[in-house]
């Protein structure tokens, strides 16, 4: 365990507030070499985020430190899925789907944060080169002969229901710096947020170029009674079907007996 991961271990409500600066002692001192090798040097205050039963999302403290000025960017990316999206039509007062679209990868998760806004010292070269924006993620289509008009439309569809589901932030967030040298930055995961391997790309930008970059790890797991359940249901779909029927019927049999005595 690093000095910097005990810290965070053993912080207490009452010693939330002298995070940072126990955090700046650790770099100043503990970390110049460091620093100095890398213009950039980040971490996560966890890198698992754990699902358990009543989960209500989760919040994840980004802290790091920068050698020279420049400005940071963060990126925050879910992993990569198949998706297909329908458009429904309402014909004799029924809603069914008329056409769709299916995208080869899309991204589950999309936060990005910056020290300020972006278009005042990113070039769009390098929001395109690193898919700093949701205009910029990589979701292509299957199939390559649909028209990409109906791509386009097809994908701001996309965009707007995962932004809707609270899995995709249209704005950027806040990244403070304290002093010249240390930042932080809040990632907010909500409770419906996927599990799996996520990114935290974070960029030092100096003068419209990258010259420090850091990727960092991050999972989201199902944890206890809840996981056990959910990797039953996938390794064994049939029994797990039976048995749900199985339980929903006594549980219907034992309402019907206990209303019947009352």
């Amino acid at each position: 365990m690093t000095m910097i991961q005990a810290i965070m271990k053993k912080r207490t409500p009452d010693t939330g507030n002298l995070l940072i600066p126990l955090l700046a002692v650790v770099f100043l001192l503990a970390g110049p070499a460091a620093v100095r090798a890398e213009a950039l040097v980040a971490d996560l205050s966890s890198h698992l985020i754990a699902i358990t039963t009543g989960f209500q999302g989760s919040e994840l403290l980004l802290f790091g430190a920068i050698d020279g000025e420049g400005d940071v960017v963060v990126l925050v990316r879910g992993p990569e899925e198949p998706l297909k999206v329908r458009r429904k039509d309402r014909i004799g007062g029924v809603w069914i789907n008329r056409d769709e679209v299916t995208f080869k990868k899309a991204p589950v998760f999309f936060r990005m944060a910056s020290s300020r806004s972006m278009e005042d010292f990113v070039p769009y070269a390098l929001l395109s080169r690193h898919r700093m924006g949701l205009r910029f993620l990589e979701i292509p289509a299957a199939d390559e002969t649909v028209p990409q008009a109906k791509v386009t439309s097809f994908r701001t569809a996309l965009i707007r229901t995962k932004t809707r589901e609270g899995l995709y932030t249209l704005g950027e967030g806040t990244v403070t710096f304290l002093g010249d040298r240390l930042f932080r930055t809040n990632v907010v995961f909500p409770p419906n947020v996927p599990t799996g391997t996520y990114t935290i790309e974070v960029f030092l930008v100096r003068d419209g170029h990258v010259v420090g970059a850091q990727t960092t790890p991050l999972i989201v797991s199902k944890v206890g009674l809840g996981a056990e359940v959910f990797l039953f249901a996938h390794r064994h779909a049939a029994l797990y079907g039976i048995l749900s029927v199985i339980l929903a019927m006594l549980a219907g049999w034992l309402g019907a007996v206990a209303f019947r005595k009352v």
